[in-house]
């Protein structure tokens, strides 16, 4: 009786343990959304009452162990915050500053140790505005 009981405990001491760590992940990846949604809002553009110009390139730089164990999903998480950021950025207006990107990538020093979230518009995009054509 008991091993019963001791098997019993160690399922659900193991099963405890599962429910954190996914609860734990849920946490960070909805920080990470809230922090790449926020870094987005902070770098807003209003150049007009009908145009609000965001960046279009977003990096989120993880620690390095963080970023090789997510591993084969780097595309797919990298996705889901470009769809979310996308969605964002419908629901307030935004124009991209040109095709919108978010790639995940591994780096040495993180402040806050978790993650950091940087963004920029592309190289080739300027603040001039476009000349129309002779015509």
């Amino acid at each position: 009786m008991d091993t019963l009981k001791g098997w019993e405990r160690a399922i659900e001491q193991a099963e405890q343990a599962l429910v954190e760590k996914l609860f734990r992940i849920e946490a960070e990846e909805a920080e990470v959304v809230r922090a790449l949604l926020r870094t987005c809002d902070e770098q807003a553009v209003v150049c007009s009452s009908h145009r609000i110009v965001v960046p279009n390139v977003y990096t989120v730089e993880l620690p390095a162990p963080v970023y090789f164990e997510i591993g084969s999903h780097l595309t797919a998480v990298g996705q889901e915050l470009t769809d979310r950021l996308e969605h964002h950025g419908e629901r307030r207006g935004y124009e991209w500053a040109g095709p919108l990107t978010v790639r995940l990538d591994a780096a040495e020093q993180i402040p806050n140790g978790r993650y950091r979230v940087r963004c920029a518009p592309m190289e080739h995009i300027t603040s001039a505005p476009l000349k129309a054509p002779n015509g």
